[in-house]
């Protein structure tokens, strides 16, 4: 069972910039092929960080309101949210060690 969350864009508000805990926002397309690949390491992520850590999955095509407050310019795109605001973005493909880095040198 994943513990990633899958909201909608009139949700976004609430769910993300108004968290009171750090937020991963995962933005994917399903006919994205390095989609594929990241989304097991977005996965691991919200089973092994859930402690300290929400993980969010967005689809680009049905949200684009959300897609254009995070300036997502390519999938997959993550964003690290703290406090209403984006403090570490990454577009493309992701190992899981490097997103591991990228969340411990930021939370």
């Amino acid at each position: 069972m994943s513990n990633v969350i899958k909201i909608e864009d009139k949700d976004f508000e609430i769910e993300v910039l108004k968290a009171q805990q750090p937020v991963l926002v995962y933005f994917w397309a399903n006919w994205c092929g390095p989609c594929r690949l990241v989304s097991p390491s977005v996965d691991w992520v919200a089973k092994n960080y859930s402690d300290r850590l929400k993980v969010i999955k967005m689809e680009v095509d049905q949200h684009e309101d959300a897609v254009a407050k995070c300036k997502v310019e390519g999938v997959p795109a993550l964003r690290l949210f703290k406090n209403g605001e984006v403090t570490k973005s990454h577009e493309g493909a992701i190992t899981k060690t490097q997103l591991q880095t990228m969340l411990d040198e930021n939370l």
